[in-house]
């Protein structure tokens, strides 16, 4: 009688788990497991009155019935355990009052930029070591896109921009489809080339946005790069290697990340003669790649020191020759040279070990983060810089330079509130350049300031998934570009010499005046909610 009391258990939890067996059609089981299932239920209530009515017959065959139905029950939770994606909803609504000041002291603004932000999250654990990750994502103003040049093109989500390029696709606010942000399959080791040390290997389009630090703000766990450096989208591969149990320093990894930015491949289909698909194409910029280590000294969860190191092959711009074009309206797109960035940042996540001691100290967050870029263009062109009707503007032709930046915060808990206040401050030098257009700042990445940015935060949990935050943002330009791609878009001309050209009558300074931003502000509030 107790097997058959512990049959009745097991199917009465997995009703439970599923909930009721009458309503299994609102539940995620398949058609195949509700009739097992049920099927099994009947079977339990035959064997209870045999049970029953012929106390004293002989148990052989009834026992032998009880353990198949108990390894088909096991089939059954393997089968759901593992054959089934898990899906999590993260959806952010948010409210964006932008200003921009232009050189010439006029005003730009949107004070009610509503938005949406979609992500479905997706997982599956086929195996002890192997998972899939997966994000598909949305992410749209309010109503929709107008068109723009009289007409000839729209504002968002359309060619006509590189708001649809693919390292920023899913940050900028684009059309009403759904895309995919991530798919990337983990195999996680423990025995590394024989050594016995852990490791792990990706592949696919990795979490490459919202890095280490650039996560406190976004109210997230960081992803893999360092986001002083690197916040895009990335198709790639990586692999880390765990060092603690060799050198006994706590945390201590070293990870390899290859990422392709762009494919030259000609359309199988293109409409012209060429019937070469996916062939590289002569007249187009070449293939974008970047490899790099990001290297852990350090991780005891209380202090974590993060370095980098990379280079980036083929970093494309447009080029454009004022001495051969006065009129400045040629621009030929492409490949302009390589790139080299570097980076150290420390977090310390607690200023004391014991809670009892300080609450509020327990659970502050300090941090400081040291970046570096490096120009390397080709011969013939300009990383960061153009031809102006003077002469180079930026870096001249062939011509390397260098750029650092740095980068303040912390995070201290409002314990009266429940929620965490945060401030942030950077400085960016004349040719600073990392790869951070993904950054979630409707201005454009603070991060990428040739100037200074300062930005205070507050979030807020208001229920179980659900909270809000609100977040003013503010950016003060030294120098022109610093959210332009690389060539003429990345050239640093510092604001304060054209405005003094200007003033003084130079034609080409006036003319610039009202094109190049000298602030920008964002103020923020949205409600999030994630389960």
């Amino acid at each position: 009688m107790r097997k058959i009391v512990g049959l009745s258990i097991v199917v009465a939890t997995m009703a439970m788990a599923g909930g009721d067996l009458a309503n299994i059609n609102n539940t995620i089981y398949s058609d195949d497991l509700r009739a097992e299932i049920e099927a099994l239920k009947v079977e339990v209530e035959n064997l209870k009155n045999r049970k029953i009515e012929a106390p004293k017959a002989d148990n052989s065959d009834l026992n032998k019935k009880i353990q198949k139905l108990s390894k088909q029950l096991s089939e059954i939770k393997s089968h759901h355990g593992k054959d089934n994606i898990q899906w999590g909803v993260d959806l952010r609504t948010s409210l964006d009052s932008i200003e921009y000041t232009m050189a010439d002291g006029s005003k730009r603004e949107n004070s009610d930029l509503f938005a949406n932000r979609l992500w479905l999250n997706m997982s599956y654990k086929p195996s002890d070591n192997v998972i899939f990750k997966g994000q598909l994502a949305y992410n749209k103003a309010y109503g929709a896109t107008l068109p723009d040049n009289g007409g000839s093109t729209f504002q968002r989500g359309f060619s006509s921009g590189f708001d649809t390029f693919d390292w920023v696709i899913n940050e900028n606010l684009t059309d009403n489809t759904i895309k995919l942000r991530q798919a990337y399959w983990l195999y996680i080791g423990n025995n590394f080339l024989g050594t016995g040390l852990g490791w792990t290997g990706s592949i696919g389009r990795r979490p490459s946005t919202t890095g280490f630090l650039s996560n406190l703000r976004e109210d997230d766990v960081a992803q893999s790069p360092l986001g002083h450096l690197i916040d895009v989208e990335f198709d790639g591969a990586s692999s880390l290697v765990k060092l603690e149990d060799l050198t006994d320093i706590p945390g201590m990894s070293i990870k390899l990340c290859l990422g392709q930015g762009a494919t030259n491949a000609v359309a199988r289909f293109d409409g012209t003669n060429d019937s070469a698909a996916y062939a590289g194409a002569s007249d187009v910029a070449d293939d974008i790649r970047l490899g790099g280590l990001i290297f852990t000294p350090y991780d005891d969860k209380q202090f974590t020191v993060k370095t980098t190191a990379y280079k980036a092959f083929n970093v494309p711009g447009f080029k454009q020759d004022f001495a051969n074009d006065p009129t400045g309206q040629t621009m030929a797109f492409g490949t302009t040279g390589d790139m080299l960035g570097a980076g150290i940042s420390v977090l310390v996540d607690g200023l004391i070990d014991d809670p009892d001691e300080s609450e509020f100290l327990y659970d502050t967050k300090i941090f400081a983060s040291y970046a570096w870029s490096k120009s390397l263009p080709d011969a013939n062109s300009q990383i960061m810089g153009m031809m102006g009707p003077r002469g180079a503007m930026g870096a001249g032709v062939g011509e390397e330079q260098t750029g650092s930046s740095y980068w303040l915060g912390a995070q201290v808990p409002v314990a009266v509130l429940g929620g965490k206040l945060g401030i942030e401050y950077n400085h960016g030098s004349e040719y600073w350049r990392p790869f951070t257009y993904g950054e979630d700042t409707m201005i454009g990445s603070k991060l990428a300031t040739r100037g200074n940015a300062l930005e205070v935060y507050y979030t807020q949990p208001l229920a179980k998934g659900l909270s809000a935050q609100i977040r003013w943002t503010k950016i003060e330009y030294d120098y022109t570009g610093s959210q332009g791609f690389f060539g003429a878009g990345g050239t640093p001309i510092k604001i304060s010499d054209l405005k003094a050209g200007a003033a003084a009558g130079d034609p080409m300074s006036q003319s610039m005046l009202a094109s190049v931003i000298e602030e920008a502000q964002d103020i923020r509030a949205y409600i999030r909610y994630r389960f």
